[in-house]
């Protein structure tokens, strides 16, 4: 873990969590927020984890529209900075390309990334794969990962792809206003199976915007919230030199 000196004495630098932002054109005020984040919170922490829907709908590198530019300009100034900032791709934006990596200066994690935070094995995704009762999501999920479809989609013209995407959309919140919470929840035994598989004692995931910290045999799955326009959004916070060393901080 990278250290930083402030006043000749050594000082452990914070490593932020957040994810379900969901920024577009249509939630200024969330994009606004998030951009003031990375120019203050942000800059003092050692790394930054976005695990997943930065943005409400990426379709393709190539659409540069002012939301776009902003947020990776945003992030470029973060990294240039030298704060370390990883993206794990959500259900929202898994087209994220090499040209928004390379443009934004930040590293792409695959969803289910096993890394050592605060002395505890932990595995980092966006936690769509958890909800597996959902079995019509998860099909669905297979089908738009195949690289063979996403390549044809992403050789439609913008317009095009602008207008599937919203038509994917409005088909995802008809379908969730039918389904019951539980089913869009996650299922217990496929997080136990998950965490089992990576011998991992931690879980930190996003994706159901239910924001908890769930304790189960032994292992602790810590859940990120989603941020609001009008309400705003939540950081989870690892301070290794804090006697609570994790905790969450509202981000007005």
């Amino acid at each position: 873990m990278r250290h930083h000196r402030k006043n000749n004495c050594i000082v452990t630098a914070v490593i932020l969590f957040i994810s379900d932002l969901h920024l577009a054109p249509e939630r200024p005020a969330t994009t606004a927020r998030f951009i003031h984040f990375l120019r203050t919170h942000a800059r003092h922490a050692q790394q930054l984890y976005i695990l997943g829907d930065l943005f409400d709908a990426w379709i393709g590198d190539d659409d540069d529209t002012p939301l776009q530019r902003d947020i990776c300009a945003a992030l470029r100034d973060l990294t240039a900075a030298g704060v370390d900032c990883a993206i794990v791709p959500g259900n929202r934006d898994f087209l994220l390309g090499r040209a928004f990596f390379r443009t934004s200066g930040c590293q792409r994690l695959r969803d289910l990334t096993l890394l050592n935070c605060g002395g505890e094995s932990t595995v980092l995704l966006h936690g769509d794969l958890l909800c597996s009762d959902d079995v019509a999501y998860q099909r669905f999920r297979r089908h738009v990962h195949n690289p063979l479809l996403q390549q044809l989609f992403l050789w439609q013209p913008l317009a095009k792809r602008r207008a599937l995407a919203q038509h994917y959309r409005q088909r995802s919140m008809t379908a969730t206003a039918e389904k019951t919470l539980e089913i869009m929840d996650v299922n217990p035994a496929t997080v136990a199976t998950t965490l089992r598989r990576f011998d991992a004692t931690q879980m930190v995931h996003g994706h159901t915007h239910r924001p908890a910290d769930h304790l189960d045999n032994g292992a602790t799955r810590r859940v990120l919230a989603a941020w609001d326009e009008v309400n705003g959004g939540e950081v989870l916070v690892l301070e290794p030199a804090a006697v609570n060393k994790w905790h969450r901080k509202s981000i007005i």
